[in-house]
């Protein structure tokens, strides 16, 4: 069975007959009747009655040509996604985003680049979308551990603690990791920055572990737990409740832009150099 046979089927049925449908498809009347005895011989049944006056569909075939609108649309679905890869660029990201670059780096594309509409997406797993085929790049803020995809830094966060407002150490500018040792840490081992490995061996803290940001600022807000996240998660999730204090003896963030080794957007390259830019210019 090929898909010039279903076009055929659907042509003749919405067309009313074998003339006007060889005009649509833009074949011969002669083409059309053999492509549909020969999908009636590959299918083994009849598909449509024919007189001399009018061609109308059998039970079977309308049962067949409803199968097949729907296969011939997933197709030009398809086709369409295939050939979206410069018109439409979909970046993933797991938390965050871009923080407080999220609108720039939207308006100043958009005013760039109004040829490739710019879509984010959210996804909560460790390429941020891009191995589950849900976006085109993604932001990430951890070495990709795939093979398949290739990375750039484009600029770099500082970490900050989420405390409860009422939290002893919310009364101070800014913590240390020593301060952290004797709580509990909320961390998200699948796309979080946060590790134990922050922390000296004879020092760490307890841990839970969560897997989504609203239930993490959730947990944090009752006094319970504490986080350490990347600086954009605090321009991304103001939270009443919460506040967000500077580490000052921990390591920035790197923010990585992440995409397909062998399968590059064409719009890559543009934006690693605007990132960067909002990143240097922050």
């Amino acid at each position: 069975m090929e898909l010039r046979q279903l076009r055929c089927l659907v042509a003749i049925i919405d067309e009313g007959g074998f003339t006007d449908a060889a005009a649509v498809l833009g074949v011969s009347q002669a083409a059309v009747s053999r492509t549909l005895a020969s999908l009636e011989r590959a299918l083994g049944v009849r598909l449509l009655r024919r007189t001399s006056r009018v061609v109308t569909p059998t039970a079977t075939g309308l049962r067949v040509a409803a199968h097949a609108r729907r296969v011939l649309g997933e197709v030009d679905a398809l086709v369409g996604e295939a050939a979206s890869g410069h018109t439409r660029l979909r970046i993933g990201y797991a938390w965050s985003a871009l923080g407080r670059h999220t609108l720039a780096f939207q308006r100043r594309w958009a005013a760039g680049r109004p040829e490739t509409a710019l879509q984010l997406v959210r996804v909560n797993s460790g390429s941020a979308g891009l191995a589950e085929g849900a976006c085109d790049m993604a932001v990430v803020r951890r070495p990709p551990s795939d093979r398949r995809f290739d990375s750039a830094i484009v600029g770099l966060e500082r970490r900050l603690c989420a405390l409860a407002a009422d939290d002893p150490l919310a009364r101070r500018r800014s913590v240390r990791l020593a301060d952290l040792s004797g709580r509990t840490l909320l961390i998200d081992r699948r796309t979080g920055t946060t590790t134990l490995d922050l922390w000296p061996a004879d020092a760490r803290p307890a841990t839970e572990e969560i897997h989504d940001v609203d239930d993490w600022l959730t947990v944090i807000a009752t006094g319970r737990s504490v986080g350490v996240t990347a600086e954009s998660t605090a321009n991304q999730y103001p939270r009443p409740g919460v506040v967000y204090r500077p580490v000052r003896d921990a390591e920035p963030v790197a923010v990585r832009v992440m995409w397909w080794r062998d399968d590059p957007h064409p719009a890559a390259q543009s934006v690693i150099e605007l990132l960067t830019e909002l990143y240097r210019e922050g």
